[in-house]
């Protein structure tokens, strides 16, 4: 399998070229895209996270500790003095980061059903929840971040799939084959747990619409032909026999209004 440099690196190349992408194909808001992005990087290290010393797992669960404390925490700031809200808060952290820790690792094996394409979409579905009720991000720019996880997820499971051959040897590890899989066989209870815990998220995901009509829009992926490649030259370097027609080009006025990047509203297209 392949270490966590090199499954952060991939991860953060592959969200880097998407997010790219789509902030110059207008998809996303530049104020979104950085957020998207992360999403994706992060996915690329998550199915290590049933990998009890992995940083990767290590690091979600300290992360998830801050995020549920600070949320207990403001939650009820108005309801409990001071001395209680610090109870409540240190709590949920210590609960979080060691408690549902130990629970989680004592339930799960590495390279399990975590380590599988239906966990990859359990987590999409989760990020697409946590962007829209709780970061209160566009039902659009939600998808977006769950489809960025996924492919982030999709990434580390190929690539622990492609470290498992040795070139050199010209064998295949005994790891060859436990990388990408829809589940793991293995253990079928877990499997229709997790099956479980995947259906009930779908439904409780916003509506896939706007993000649907977005990406599958003639427009977006004309202007994203248009911004492949520079028109005159690169990186603002015209050359000499290029040079008037780029002038001309500079004193003509563009004719069309530089956009937000925003998803549009649904409710909005739905009133034109």
């Amino acid at each position: 399998m392949a270490n966590f440099t090199t499954h952060i690196a991939a991860g953060t190349l592959v969200a880097g070229a998407l997010g790219t992408l789509t902030l110059a194909a207008d998809v996303v808001a530049p104020e979104n895209v950085v957020a998207v992005t992360l999403a994706g990087v992060l996915g690329s290290v998550l199915p290590d996270i049933d990998l009890q010393k992995s940083r990767a797992g290590r690091g979600m669960f300290a992360g998830l500790a801050v995020f549920f404390s600070f949320a207990v925490l403001f939650s009820f700031v108005l309801k409990f003095s001071i001395a209680e809200l610090w109870i409540l808060w240190l709590g949920a952290l210590i609960g979080v980061r060691y408690g549902l820790y130990t629970i989680f690792h004592s339930l799960s094996v590495h390279r399990g059903n975590w380590h599988s394409l239906m966990a990859g979409v359990l987590v999409a579905a989760l990020t697409a929840i946590v962007f829209k009720y709780v970061f209160d991000r566009h039902e659009g720019v939600a998808w977006l971040a769950a489809g960025f996880m996924f492919v982030g997820y999709l990434v580390h499971l190929v690539l622990d799939e492609i470290y498992s051959v040795d070139i050199t040897g010209r064998r295949l590890k005994t790891s060859f084959g436990t990388a990408v899989k829809f589940f793991d066989n293995r253990y079928p209870s877990a499997a229709i747990a997790m099956a479980a815990a995947t259906a009930v998220a779908l439904v409780m995901t916003p509506s896939p619409k706007t993000f649907v009509d977005g990406i599958s829009s003639k427009e977006m992926w004309a202007g994203l032909n248009d911004r492949m490649w520079p028109q005159d030259a690169w990186f603002g370097i015209v050359p000499r026999h290029n040079q008037r027609t780029a002038d001309v080009k500079a004193t003509t006025p563009k004719t069309l209004p530089l956009a937000t990047g925003s998803l549009p509203d649904q409710q909005h297209q739905e009133a034109e």
